[in-house]
């Protein structure tokens, strides 16, 4: 009697089908509902409390990291690219433990991307400060309003009119929107806690070091580029989704998109720019204009051929910064939920394999 041969295309297909363990994949494509519902409960968590008031861990993260600058500083780019490193391995390695140990433990695992989305994200306190800067401008109270814009921007206060000040809140929290709710979801969604932690450490250390002042020029430079990488992609959906959103303000996706195209990349941000632009045409404002940072007066590029913001215009930011959290929250849970095109695709070989006609077998 012949013996049965596979061809050896038909073995190497049946050979790539199995997992690195040795065991088949599973029939259906894996979903990652743990994920997901940690990303859904972490973003409630945040909008129904807010950031953790003692013991935070992005403060944690702070401390530590102004303490490894103080030993190790130097004006160069090589010790600040090493710093940089050290602080992401730094916040991301426990990420990594806490991921490999919750694994194949759905409940911990969702309660572990909860308890991190909520440390790291800031929708709720970016437009609580917003809403501070808005009733002191109702009530024309300057002073205050100078004292809330630093919890938002490190533009100069000190002679900032009312309209200013708004221009400021509301530039800020188009921005904000896209580094403190948009980009840890994207990162969540795309590499789960170790994408979440090493965002925000990132995002953390532009925010410390990243200036182009004299002291942080060279030694930031390596965590202003990374930050860049990282807020690439989420900027660019974050415009998207103000765009989507914008009848929500009484804007139009039309208008919008169009000062995103026309007006996004004239900023001296590669990132900035894009969400910024996009929340001026939802709004119906322009934005950009004369600003002065550390003593040093900047003339950035104007965004959208709308009005000048008013104090009023803060909330309708707020709102749209919103509608564009709960959009990009949906899409981060469609995204983790989507099957495991991997498994998918061994799980396809597997089939065209087993179904495949064996050679000199009886017919």
């Amino acid at each position: 009697m012949t013996r049965c041969r596979r061809p050896p295309l038909l073995s190497l297909l049946s050979l790539l089908s199995r997992s690195s363990w040795g065991r088949p994949p599973r029939e259906r494509p894996r979903r990652d509902w743990a994920l997901a519902g940690g990303l859904a409960a972490g973003v409630a968590l945040d909008a129904l409390i807010g950031d953790p008031r003692r013991g935070h861990p992005v403060a944690a993260f702070g401390r530590a990291a102004a303490w490894l600058e103080a030993r190790i500083y130097a004006d160069d780019r090589l010790r600040g690219s090493l710093y940089a490193g050290a602080c992401v391995l730094g916040a991301a390695l426990p990420a990594v433990a806490a991921h490999r140990h919750t694994r194949d433990r759905p409940l911990p695992r969702a309660a572990a991307v909860a308890a991190t989305v909520w440390a790291v994200t800031g929708a709720r306190s970016l437009r609580h400060v917003a809403e501070r800067a808005a009733v002191t401008l109702d009530t024309n109270d300057l002073a205050a309003a100078r004292e809330v814009l630093p919890g938002l921007c490190s533009r100069d206060p000190a002679h900032l009119g009312a309209k200013d000040i708004a221009r400021a809140v509301v530039e800020s929290v188009a921005e904000n929107t896209s580094d403190a709710a948009v980009a840890p979801l994207v990162w969540a969604a795309v590499a789960g806690l170790p994408g979440l932690a090493a965002y925000r450490a990132v995002n953390t250390l532009d925010a410390m070091v990243g200036y182009r002042s004299p002291r942080y020029e060279r030694f930031g430079w390596a965590a202003a580029r990374l930050d860049d990488v990282a807020n690439w992609a989420p900027a660019r959906l974050t415009a998207a989704l103000a765009a989507a959103c914008a009848p929500a303000v009484g804007g139009s996706p039309r208008e919008s998109l169009r000062a995103v195209f026309r007006d996004g990349g004239h900023h001296p941000s590669p990132n900035a720019g894009q969400p910024e632009a996009a929340f001026a045409g939802a709004l119906g404002l322009r934005l950009g204009g004369a600003s002065s940072y550390d003593g040093v007066p900047e003339r950035r590029p104007e965004l959208g051929d709308g009005r000048p913001p008013e104090p009023r215009d803060i909330r309708r930011a707020a709102r749209l910064s919103r509608a564009v959290t709960v959009a990009a929250t949906a899409l981060a849970v469609l995204a983790a939920l989507a099957p495991d095109r991997r498994l998918a695709s061994r799980a396809s070989l597997a089939s065209l394999a087993s179904r495949a006609p064996r050679r000199g077998a009886a017919r």
